[in-house]
């Protein structure tokens, strides 16, 4: 644990020039510095698949050595967080002790050796009996021990270098790296070595990309990575992210609260759901709005559904009608299974009624629109501003996960997950199949989507919570302040783990690990419109 704390003590600063830290380590963006930066941005802006193209100025021989990395680490040791805490007042700030939350449980459980030992992290035993199931290419010592600060530098070292060896497409030397990268890691391990694997699997992803193009920077036949997941391992796993850590039930949590508190005064609601996957958000909603003092309202949801099996949805939807038809709520429930485009948010495609307050719910979906151009997103915007909605709600991972070139994106993200790793750590037991599930399905899956592809294929393009409230106020909408601290207080106390912390940062509740950003949730409404 001490070397995954060193490593999220490093503050990474909003305005990190990360063509600056590309450029400073490959040579070819170096001798490309003769052309303006305005027209490298633009390059990698029209078309981000050029980065897996083939370069002549490519040296095999390239190397980043390791005195360039420290240097690297240390500029983010010497950069002031732009978050401070002392600018909070109580009513904005919830961080929870984890040393005595630790102290009072151990108290409780003193003499129950081996519980203690489980809720402490798995012993050797633990992983010695689980030999069978290790690849042999991991060492069973590295595993099983701790890993210092020495460890965790070197880990982060090899990481980082073959990251830029990706990026500057030196296979070979990644190649070499890579195996480094692999023989330190395991999805077993410490958090630090367990994210370090999750982002290995996503640079061997990336390798395996750049060696099945023609010379246009085109895919041949065979060269897309396919995941062999099933959609029914990704729900399980999103499921227990849900059961488990705070990160979706906090985005359901805030949502909820918004359209419940708006919709006052309101006999019928309209939910549009954007990119409908599962019924875990409305329960809590339905359960609210059934106690109201003036009585439940109509509610009708309309779920924009991406996959083609609807089966479990629309059984899990007839069981939450009949649920909130117990509680007295009439609850109609659609699906409308068509890509999300300007073309389907219309008042006729989604039926709209006279009468109904529009509510438009986006929970973690609306970064797939969001390309290096941003025009994507803003035609989005734009027709969903167009329906008059009472309120849009907007629930995204707070990163910054969508620069143009790949080392930065890189940086980003392994700062990130190396937040949520650790949280993970700290909440579950070192051997727990359900941590395992959760990061080898839902959270690799993410960083292999960032880590790997380019173009269309990447849809995790995750931004920070100002980029959002700028494109937002673009489109014409204006943020709606939160009004849920203390239930979300109250969340974060459920799930009995220190270290997360919540903070309201200009109408947006964030929340975070050890004040590291995670999560950040939103409501909107339309700009100079009576309700």
């Amino acid at each position: 644990m001490e070397a995954m704390n060193w490593w999220l003590s490093f503050p990474l600063h909003d305005s990190l020039n990360q063509d600056l830290a590309i450029r400073r380590f490959c040579p070819e963006r170096v001798e490309q510095e003769h052309g303006s930066d305005e027209s490298l941005m633009e390059e990698a802006m029209i078309n981000d698949f050029e980065l897996f193209s083939p370069s002549p100025h490519t040296s095999s021989n390239h190397h980043l050595a390791t005195s360039e990395v420290d240097e690297l680490i240390d500029s983010f040791i010497n950069i002031d967080d732009d978050r401070n805490d002392d600018n909070k007042s109580p009513d904005e700030h919830q961080d929870f002790n984890q040393d005595d939350m630790e102290m009072e449980v151990f108290s409780m459980l003193e003499g129950d050796d081996e519980l203690l030992m489980e809720m402490r992290g798995s012993s050797e035993e633990d992983l010695a009996g689980s030999t069978e199931i290790l690849p042999p290419s991991v060492n069973i010592e590295q595993v099983s021990s701790t890993h210092g600060v020495d460890q965790g530098l070197h880990l982060v070292h090899l990481l980082l270098a073959c990251a830029e060896a990706v990026g500057c497409r030196d296979t070979q030397l990644a190649d070499s790296i890579l195996g480094q990268v692999c023989a330190s890691s395991s999805p077993w391990g410490d958090s630090l070595q367990r994210v370090a694997y999750c982002f290995a699997t996503g640079l061997k992803s990336r390798l395996s990309l750049l060696q099945n193009v023609n010379p246009n920077g085109l895919f041949t036949n065979g060269g897309m990575d396919v995941s062999l997941i099933t959609r029914e391992e990704k729900m399980e796993a999103f499921q227990l992210v849900y059961q488990t850590t705070p990160y979706v039930a906090f985005g359901f949590m805030a949502a909820n609260e918004a359209i419940s508190q708006a919709a006052q005064g309101k006999d019928s609601l309209h939910i549009i759901d954007l990119g409908m996957e599962h019924a875990l958000q409305w329960p809590s909603l339905i359960r609210t709005l059934a106690s109201r003092p003036e009585g439940p309202p109509k509610i009708r949801i309309t779920g924009l559904i991406m996959e083609q099996n609807l089966s479990e949805l629309g059984a899990s939807m007839k069981g939450l009608i009949e649920d909130a038809k117990s509680q007295g709520v009439s609850l109609e429930f659609d699906m409308v299974s068509e890509p999300l485009t300007p073309s389907l948010l219309t008042r006729e495609k989604l039926n709209l009624r006279e009468g109904e307050a529009l509510f438009v719910n986006g929970i973690m979906h609306l970064h797939k629109y969001v390309k290096e151009s941003r025009g994507s997103l803003k035609v989005i915007l734009q027709a969903i501003k167009k329906l008059g909605p009472t309120l849009l709600t907007v629930v995204e991972q707070d990163a910054n996960h969508n620069g143009p070139f790949f080392l930065g994106r890189f940086l980003e993200s392994l700062h990130y997950y190396s937040a949520i790793f650790d949280s993970l750590e700290a909440s579950l037991p070192r051997n727990s199949p359900q941590r395992l599930k959760m990061e080898r399905i839902h959270f690799a899956e993410e960083i292999r989507n960032i880590v790997a592809y380019e173009g269309s294929d990447r849809i995790e393009r995750h931004e920070r919570a100002d980029q959002w409230r700028r494109q937002l106020g673009r489109a014409g909408f204006h943020v709606m302040g939160l009004k849920c601290m203390s239930q979300a207080r109250m969340l974060l106390s459920v799930y009995g783990c220190d270290g997360y912390t919540l903070s309201l940062e200009k109408g947006c509740l964030l929340l975070g690990w050890k004040d590291r950003p995670i999560m950040l949730a939103s409501a909107w409404q339309v700009n100079n419109i009576n309700h």
